[in-house]
């Protein structure tokens, strides 16, 4: 670990994949660069992320891209505009590592792993000059406006001319992500709505049999159902993961901020899965109607509409016996399964957050209004996005801004203040 310094030109706190963008940017761009992380590695979540392989970006056409962003598609749009799938795959090939689209549009590195690519970009970074500073966690301002950091010799103050904050949101706390940031950017009048769980699992209260036989069973394929709170339908076809207490996966992940915000408002919500998408309903009703000899209901079920295990399981969940031997009903059923989510899964678990610096609260080049030189990037910021990709790209792509905004701004200080 480096000694901490006393005084640097960009200070860059945290050091994922929006911190690391920061700082390759900035120094790009002509300043020297520190970067500050309260691990003991960076890229910690990155790596854990790509375990089950890297997906760094996704392949979709940029304007359904930048709608995967909702309702702050416009301003993560802009992001994009500077820096989007298309670079981002051209910027991993820079460190020698090629990429290609999945069949469900997903971007991997060719080999899967993140591993390479961390240790291929943190090399360069190093051999360009970047300065890394280890276990020094964050802990806000002094009176006087050094920043704060808590290391293993104690509490150290450094002096920076620009700072990108980059600390991540809320979830994989363990990983740094820990959300402590909030309360001294709040105490400097920092706009910052509450952190919140996305891509997150939802409670429903399984029985026994479900929870103790299907937790971790996969539902596939299965076509959601809901409604929202402003009362849109909305429909999708994919795949999810049975818990011991509730769902997950990425067909629950690609509506999680619509299914959390609907029940805040609202309380529990009801979707519906549909269990058969390559059946229509007469289908099944004419399937499920033919002569079941000395055969069960359940092995009726098998034989006529090939529903088995957890699918299977999960009729006779929401069905009574009566029920479930009418066929009318159990078609019905088939086609729209009801389930109860209550709640969503604590944000220590999710996938990422919502919530965080509110994009109002920044200037375009993502400084902050109320602390001049302060710039944010990543997760920290108010916007959300589905699995897929797009996580990532909009992490690269607003480090990659506030990286270049803090750059800028060095180059704009009164010579005497100028180091």
């Amino acid at each position: 670990m480096s000694s901490t310094p006393t005084h640097v030109s960009v200070a860059i706190i945290g050091g994922g994949p929006a911190g690391l963008m920061a700082a390759e940017a900035a120094h790009a761009a002509g300043v020297s660069v520190d970067v500050f992380d309260a691990k003991g590695s960076v890229g910690r979540k990155f790596l854990i992320a790509g375990k089950g392989g890297m997906n760094l970006t996704h392949g979709e056409a940029k304007p359904d891209f930048v709608q995967r962003y909702g309702t702050r598609s416009r301003e993560v749009g802009e992001w994009l505009d500077d820096f989007d799938a298309e670079d981002l795959r051209a910027w991993a090939r820079g460190l020698g590592v090629e990429t290609f689209v999945g069949t469900s549009g997903r971007v991997f590195p060719s080999d899967l792993k993140a591993a390479p690519l961390l240790r291929g970009w943190v090399r360069r970074l190093r051999e360009s000059g970047v300065r890394f500073h280890v276990h020094h966690r964050w802990l806000g301002w002094t009176d006087d406006g050094a920043l704060r950091f808590a290391t293993p010799e104690g509490e150290q103050a450094v002096r920076a001319d620009a700072v990108v904050l980059a600390m991540g949101g809320g979830s994989w706390p363990e990983l740094g992500s820990d959300g402590a940031w909030q309360a001294p950017l709040r105490e400097r009048g920092v706009d910052v709505s509450p952190l919140v769980p996305s891509n997150c699992g939802f409670d429903i209260g399984w029985s026994e049999h479900i929870a103790g036989r299907f937790a971790g069973a996969p539902l596939k394929p299965v076509t959601i159902h809901l409604r929202d709170q402003h009362g849109h339908e909305h429909a999708r076809q994919g795949e999810c993961v049975i818990t011991a207490g509730g769902i997950e996966g990425s067909l629950i992940y690609a509506y999680s901020a619509l299914i959390r915000d609907a029940i805040a408002a609202h309380g529990p919500l009801t979707i519906e899965l549909d269990l058969s998408p390559d059946r229509t309903l007469e289908r099944l009703r004419a399937d499920l109607a033919k002569p079941r000899g000395k055969h069960s209901m359940s092995d009726h079920l098998r034989r006529q509409t090939g529903l088995t295990g957890v699918k299977a399981a999960l009729l006779h969940e929401v069905l009574d016996r009566e029920q479930f031997h009418d066929t009318d009903s159990l078609a019905r059923t088939i086609k729209r399964l009801p389930l109860r989510l209550a709640h969503a899964r604590p944000i220590e678990e999710a996938i990422s957050s919502g919530g965080g610096v509110r994009l109002e609260a920044l200037n375009p080049a993502l400084m902050l209004d109320a602390c001049p030189g302060v710039f944010c990037a990543g997760e920290m910021l108010d916007w959300e996005a589905p699995t897929g990709g797009y996580l990532l790209t909009a992490c690269f792509a607003s480090g990659r801004r506030a990286g270049l905004g803090a750059a800028d701004w060095i180059k704009h200080l009164p010579p005497a203040a100028d180091n």
